[in-house]
């Protein structure tokens, strides 16, 4: 920040000195490239570990708003993606509601505390969520949470 007399003021006159403030903003807009490029960076890199665990990362699919997202996938949990035309994923794979009880299954004989997150698209029925969480607890996986977007506060 610059201070100095306002242009053209000579001094002499009483009540002419003024003090005027510059503000340079190249400092700040390098700042906010630097950051802008940061950010994009970390958040390819958040996407790509998380396409390692149990949960799959970049599925297309609107989640609706929520309170807040406290539940982390673990590699141990399963995701189940019901998309807007009502296909349902398990790790990224479609399946149809027979291979999702096997997957259910499978994942109560490696971990009976396996958590399962359903990540619904904001245009799926009710009901169909309904029937993926009931398949779920009737294949002994009690442990249940729905995936949401976190929403303003």
């Amino acid at each position: 920040m610059a201070i100095g007399r306002v242009p053209g003021s000579d001094g002499d006159e009483t009540g002419s000195d003024g003090v005027f403030a510059e503000i340079n903003i190249t400092p700040l807009t390098d700042i906010f490239l630097v950051l802008l490029i940061i950010f994009m960076v970390t958040s390819s890199v958040i996407v790509n570990q998380a396409s390692g665990n149990g949960a799959k990362a970049g599925l297309k699919v609107n989640l609706p708003k929520g309170g807040a997202a406290d539940v982390t996938p673990q590699a141990s949990d399963l995701s189940v993606a019901v998309l807007a035309d009502g296909r349902l994923l398990v790790s990224g794979d479609v399946v149809n509601l027979e291979e999702l009880k096997t997957a259910f299954a499978n994942a109560k004989a490696k971990n009976p505390d396996t958590l399962v997150i359903v990540q619904a698209d904001e245009g799926v029925a009710h009901g169909k969520v309904v029937e993926v969480m009931e398949l779920a607890k009737s294949s002994g996986l009690a442990q249940l949470a729905i995936g949401v977007r976190e929403g303003p506060k």
